[in-house]
């Protein structure tokens, strides 16, 4: 039968057969309850570890006080009495070790793990500090002592992928990944070219920068200026998602036009367009053609391919966008490059900010056509983007870049 403090131990996930507890009591300090164990860690000692001598004796108790990982919320201790050692031969003292905790060391690595665990999390400080009972200054230097905020690999990956987000004191960093693991290349403190090709001229010789094949980028233009130069056999793929969002952004700004120029806004035309925008962004084989729902702001029961035809009807402007808008959502999504070709050569520019779209189509066509031959985009990039803002957002902002690059490897680890 599994005695009472191999229970606690086991609880604990203490592995040490070597360390026996004699208490276990509660007591408060500054207004915070915790629970403390009282141990003792004693083994027998064969030789001296300095002489090697094997005329020791025991020489009292050293008392060590243990930061374990907090159980239920509550923070936990133990007094660890370790047993200590004289050496009658050379007059050396040493103590009993665990591998409980390093060696002059009172946190346990339990405690350094669970804190690590919480800030992939993306917890703040204080919040880890409370959590596993330890000071907010101890977990800062157990998460940044000895951390390289910046990551350098050995070999660049065949494919990589290009963003920035915004870091500390509103400035932008550079950040990219590799385009097939997903796993991190380099986290830079700006994205000013001049770093960007500083870093890869000086950490990559050519004949490394060579073998990248493939660079995913949206469609920031300053980018494609030193990709060809850092790495002169890579094709340019731009990502899929923002060529439809500066598509969508276009007709928008179409539909806002429009909606200025109705003055009446009962009129069925005005509900359509202010109240059911988000069906123009639908492919049109996602329109329900046959079952009527109630489209509020409208106040009718109709189906979605109806409110679109009437938003549709009375402006043939907007409609014309709208059918430009449609190709390219269906060369994006079925990857046609012939229907990308035809649009290119066939539109005709009616004056409106869909214009601006089909010149960066027409400047942009070979990356945007290898878009559609590649299935590598920026997707896993953006969702590593949305961790960023997410631990921002619960750290309250950082102040410190160095900080800020380590919490982000960490998330990402």
């Amino acid at each position: 039968m599994m005695s009472q403090t191999d229970s606690i131990l086991n609880l604990l996930n203490i592995q040490d057969p070597n360390i026996k507890i004699s208490a276990c009591t509660d007591f408060s300090q500054a207004g915070v309850h915790e629970k403390l164990l009282s141990a003792t860690l004693t083994y027998p000692v064969e030789r001296c570890v300095n002489c090697g001598s094997t005329n020791l004796v025991q020489n009292g108790t050293r008392l060590t006080k243990m930061r374990l990982p907090s159980l239920g919320e509550q923070p936990l201790r133990m007094n660890l009495r370790k047993q200590r050692y004289l050496c009658r031969t050379c007059h050396h003292t040493f103590s009993a070790q665990t591998q409980l905790a390093p060696p002059r060391h009172s946190i346990t690595r339990q405690a350094v793990h669970e804190i690590a665990t919480l800030a992939k999390n993306s917890l703040p400080v204080k919040t880890i500090s409370q959590t596993v009972g330890i000071s907010a200054s101890s977990v800062q230097r157990i998460l940044y002592k000895d951390q390289r905020a910046l990551v350098t690999p050995k070999e660049l990956p065949t494919a990589l992928s290009f963003d920035e987000f915004r870091s500390t004191k509103n400035c932008f960093s550079f950040i990219c990944i590799d385009a097939k693991t997903h796993d991190l290349v380099t986290l830079l403190p700006d994205r000013l070219s001049q770093t960007i090709r500083e870093y890869f001229t000086n950490t990559y010789t050519l004949s490394e920068r060579q073998k990248v094949q493939l660079v995913t980028m949206d469609l920031n233009a300053q980018y494609q200026t030193f990709v060809r130069r850092l790495f002169p056999n890579a094709l340019i793929v731009f990502d899929r998602f923002h060529i439809v969002q500066l598509a969508g952004r276009a007709l928008d700004h179409e539909r806002l036009r429009v909606l200025k120029g109705i003055n009446d806004h009962h009129d069925r035309n005005y509900k359509v367009l202010k109240s059911n925008w988000r069906l123009f962004h639908l492919a049109e084989n996602q329109l329900e053609t046959s079952q009527v729902k109630y489209y509020r702001g409208l106040n009718e029961y109709t189906t979605a391919q109806n409110v679109v035809d009437l938003g549709l009807k009375n402006f043939p402007q907007f409609a014309e966008n709208y059918q430009t808008y449609q190709t390219i959502l269906t060369f994006i999504r079925n990857r046609d490059r012939a229907t990308l070709q035809q649009l290119v050569m066939n539109y005709r520019p009616n004056g409106t900010e869909m214009d601006t779209v089909m010149r960066t189509i027409q400047k942009n066509y070979l990356g945007i056509r290898n878009a559609c031959l590649y299935d590598y985009s920026n997707g896993p990039l953006e969702g590593i983007n949305r961790k960023i803002k997410e631990l921002k957002r619960s750290c309250y902002g950082f102040s410190n870049l160095r900080h800020f690059f380590i919490r982000i490897k960490l998330i990402h680890a």
